[in-house]
């Protein structure tokens, strides 16, 4: 008998998809990355879209022009006033911490830095602070060392020590204007744990047809599971506390109540064929925002085989080839740029470099993941029936948070066995 589970809301409005159509375009760039700017082909991934995408808003909340119109094209937001909405709405709902309640355990936060003697905008300082929640403080980037220091040191307190720091040696100098940061922690226990007796170390199979063997998850306590059979591949999706996919009896007078709370789940795409990931990075990509939220579960079904990886990933990397292969360009060229909102007497700034890193690991108990996101500006001189689910070759995944369409972190797990896509 199949069990009803609440059906997954598409994002809302222009701004809602336009994350999700980054997080998948975002996606197939690291993938086919050739290991410049820290990105490598044919390895695991895992970054966070909401980080990445937060840091960017920033931006465009102090960009003008031609600036401005690529940064809103790539976020697919057709106004900084609708891109501000946005986060101020995810930034209540998605983020917010609901570990008090058991539910997941989430930190979200932005940081301004500006150089002492250049002092920001009122408009874009209260911008900053008001939509995106950010931290604004003066900071001597002549002094660079000690400026570095101070923003690896917010980064760690912010992710929880996960990410220790972000900012390279020699990635702040004497002309450094601006540093734009937005970071993610996130901790969450699924509904049903997975019992650590059941776990046992199986083949996993490899994109060249060749094999890894690795410790696999499954639960005999719960013969249903929210699977969805697709053209070519199956989606999984586990929930996280406190969410509790619904059965019908559970629809009443307390729907409309349960509709405003955040509902975190990851979301396994896992192709058919051993060596379809690729294929089906390409189809994400090119379908865009609908393709991620029209295939998601909405029934549990009876399943036969179970069996999931436990995997722990990270990745560091700059981001500046990616986001110029997308359409961003004006940002990083002196001759275009115009981030003149941002700084008093409209110093001209331009992005010199942006880095991300972030982890996850994925066990028996839930998910513990981290992202975060730095750009660095310089002044210038002037289904039916019972399936199986074994994810026993590579799979795309996604921990999101379905009432705003938020996409926190995604990924691709090629080999469970490695942990860097260093």
């Amino acid at each position: 008998m199949e069990e009803e589970a609440r059906p997954s809301k598409k994002p809302r409005g222009a701004a809602g998809s336009g994350l999700t159509a980054f997080a998948l375009r975002t996606a197939k760039q690291l993938a086919e990355g050739e290991g410049a700017d820290g990105c490598s082909k044919n390895k695991n991934l895992v970054f966070s879209p909401l980080s990445i995408y937060a840091a960017l808003a920033l931006v465009a909340a102090g960009a003008r022009g031609a600036t401005l119109d690529e940064l809103l094209a790539l976020l697919g937001a057709p106004s900084r006033d609708e891109l501000a909405e946005f986060a101020r709405g995810v930034a209540e709902r998605a983020l917010a911490d609901l570990s008090g309640s058991g539910g997941p355990l989430v930190a979200f936060a932005c940081g301004v830095w500006h150089e002492k003697t250049l002092p920001l905008k009122p408009a874009y300082c209260a911008a900053a602070i008001e939509t995106y929640r950010a931290e604004t403080r003066a900071a001597d980037f002549k002094n660079k060392a000690e400026a570095r220091e101070e923003i690896n040191s917010w980064v760690s307190e912010a992710t929880k020590s996960l990410i220790s720091s972000i900012l390279p040696p020699d990635s702040v100098h004497s002309t450094t204007g601006l540093v734009l940061a937005s970071a993610v922690y996130f901790k969450g226990m699924w509904s049903l744990p997975f019992d650590k007796k059941e776990t046992e170390t199986r083949q996993f199979r490899l994109l060249d047809g060749s094999h890894v063997r690795t410790p696999f998850m499954k639960n005999r306590r719960r013969s249903y599971q929210a699977v969805r059979s697709c053209d070519g591949f199956k989606v999984l999706k586990l929930a996280y506390l406190p969410y509790q996919m619904p059965t019908r009896h559970c629809y009443g007078p307390n729907k409309q109540q349960d509709e405003k709370l955040p509902r975190f789940s990851m979301c396994v795409f896992l192709p058919n064929a051993n060596d379809g990931l690729p294929r089906l990075v390409d189809r994400m990509a090119a379908s865009g925002p609908s393709f991620l939220w029209d295939h998601l579960p909405n029934v549990r079904v009876k399943v036969g085989e179970f069996w999931l990886p436990k995997f722990k990933l990270s990745f560091s990397g700059e981001l500046d080839r990616v986001l110029k292969a997308m359409g961003v360009e004006a940002a990083f060229n002196e001759l275009r740029v115009d981030l003149s909102d941002m700084l008093e007497d409209s110093v001209p700034l331009v992005v010199e470099q942006v880095f991300h890193k972030a982890v996850i690991e994925v066990d028996e108990e839930g998910t513990v993941a981290a992202g975060f996101s730095a750009g660095s500006s310089r002044t210038l001189q002037t289904a039916r029936r019972d399936v199986d689910f074994v994810a026993d070759h590579p799979f795309a995944f996604f921990v999101v948070e379905e009432a705003s369409g938020a996409v926190v972190f995604m990924g691709h797990v090629l080999d469970p066995t490695a942990s860097s896509s260093d």
